[in-house]
């Protein structure tokens, strides 16, 4: 008696998995992309401070609004060409915080 118990037990459950495992729809297969290399000759344009007008400033850069934009040619147009990146730091209203968010994203040429 005890052997049949358990043996209707453990049937009794094996059909409830099979059933459940049933009743879930199957994932959609996943389609695998091929890896992407990017070459040294395929990096990232970044922004020329020394050529770049008001609106591209405002529009590309983080923290950059129409009055910071303005004042970055400004300054370019008063005091010719930025011969580095870190001259931003003279335009007023571009602090430290703002030139590391957008270290990456400027160049000068």
């Amino acid at each position: 008696m005890r052997h049949t118990f358990l043996t209707s037990l453990l049937t009794a459950a094996v059909a409830t998995f099979t059933l459940s495992a049933a009743a879930v729809p199957s994932a959609p297969a996943v389609t695998e992309l091929p890896p992407v290399a990017i070459s040294a000759d395929q990096s990232i344009d970044k922004i020329d401070i020394n050529n770049a007008d008001a609106t591209t400033l405002q529009r590309e850069l983080s923290g950059i609004g129409k009055a910071k934009s303005e004042a970055i040619v400004a300054y370019r147009e008063a005091n010719g060409n930025f011969a580095s990146v870190d001259e931003l730091l003279e335009v007023k209203g571009i602090g430290k915080a703002i030139l590391e968010r957008n270290r990456g994203k400027v160049t000068v040429n």
